[in-house]
């Protein structure tokens, strides 16, 4: 919704289409359907709608789907190729899934018993309530704003949940991954890491349309040890306290904006310091927030490549987001490139992919791309 809302203020400024869909990542078509949608309902036209669509290729269809399990409950012994073979007797007017696929089905309807491994299995994100300081930090983008020589602001902040701190406020020119990376790692660099980042489902802290909606921060992110939490989408007041900052920052440090960025950014600074260095908060019983913060113990590092020891093979994802193994490339995700993953057979001819101590997905010996596991380990709380 806010990406909408800022795409549309720009073009309501007078910006080009294609420049704007080219900076936001869209096509024209995208870009237009926006703007007419936002011309004909307002603001209302820009609410999130269904995301499920009508049809989608690589879906399986219900009814194929439901008769999978049938055959499941039915054979309670049998694997995802003989349910397939099955599958081809009774209708053969059908392309059958691949095995991975119904085996993705069998994990999605908790059907599928897997082995026990020794490492520890990542549960869903929680929310969490810190009791101490760099148990969960807070980050979000505060509205852009115009500045004096007409190009647009975008603060990036990051807060420590339990003392308010406010431990960075960065004046980007997008909210585009590669202008937040350095911001995280100086701040890193300097206050050490947290235990925790709580964020929104917006870019660049997660991304629509890859695996598990992760994105190439939160993967470095859970490099470094660090939770992911997400709030549940269309409810900022999840990330309240972060949410007040925002509000005291947009009186204190953006009306009237300053002239260019340089400008802009001595501005933050010395919000930043006054914030943290000044000002009692009530719900600190009157301290500043620096009288509360202490750095993390946890030093910033360097990860060190990955091992899988308990599965079978140690694969390094290529950059354009592939599992190779020998001549086969098998789609995997972007935001994996560069990083180490595990894979294991779990069926026959059925492997698993993991990464850390998360499962993410199957493929098959005939299917050149990985099917998600059943549950999303990174998905916000629905309730």
């Amino acid at each position: 919704m806010d990406e909408r809302l800022r795409f549309v203020a720009r073009r309501l400024d007078g910006e080009k289409m294609s420049e704007l869909c080219r900076e936001f990542g869209i096509s024209r078509k995208t870009g237009y359907k926006i703007f007419n949608r936002y011309k004909e309902f307002g603001i209302r036209g820009l609410e999130d709608r269904a995301k499920s669509p009508y049809r989608h290729p690589n879906k399986t269809p219900f009814q194929i789907e439901k008769a999978i399990l049938a055959i499941k409950r039915e054979h309670t012994t049998w694997g995802a190729p003989k349910i397939r073979d099955k599958l081809i007797k009774q209708i053969p007017m059908v392309k059958p899934p691949a095995p991975s696929t119904i085996h993705a089905i069998l994990d999605r309807h908790g059907l599928v018993k897997r082995r026990k491994r020794r490492r520890y299995k990542a549960k869903g994100t929680e929310l969490s309530e810190a009791l101490t300081p760099n148990a969960l930090w807070c980050a979000d983008y505060k509205g852009q704003f115009l500045l004096g020589n007409k190009k647009y602001c975008y603060p990036l902040t990051i807060t420590d949940q339990r003392s308010r701190y406010l431990l960075a406020c960065e004046g980007l020119e997008s909210t585009k991954e590669r202008g937040a990376f350095p911001v995280f790692e100086r701040t890193f660099k300097e206050f050490g890491l947290p235990a925790a980042m709580r964020t929104d489902n917006g870019v660049p802290f997660a991304s629509a349309h890859a695996l598990f909606g992760l994105s190439k921060l939160s993967v470095w992110w859970l490099r470094l040890g660090i939770r992911i939490e997400r709030i549940k989408p269309g409810n900022p007041q999840q990330n309240g306290r972060h949410e007040r900052m925002h509000l005291t920052l947009k009186k204190e440090a953006t009306k009237p904006a300053s002239f260019n960025f340089l400008q802009q950014q001595g501005r933050f600074d010395d919000f930043i310091e006054g914030y943290n260095q000044d000002r009692p908060q009530q719900a600190l019983n009157g301290l500043y927030p620096a009288e509360l913060y202490t750095p993390s113990p946890r030093e910033y590092f360097h990860p060190e490549p990955l091992e899988y020891p308990f599965s079978d093979r140690t694969i390094q994802v290529t950059q354009c987001g592939r599992i190779c193994i020998g001549r086969r490339k098998i789609n995997f995700s972007t935001v994996f490139a560069g990083q180490y993953v595990g894979i294991r057979e779990i069926a026959d001819e059925i492997w698993l992919v993991s990464f850390m101590d998360y499962d993410l997905g199957f493929f098959d010996q005939t299917e050149n791309r990985v099917e998600p596991v059943g549950q999303n380990p990174f998905a916000p709380l629905t309730r």
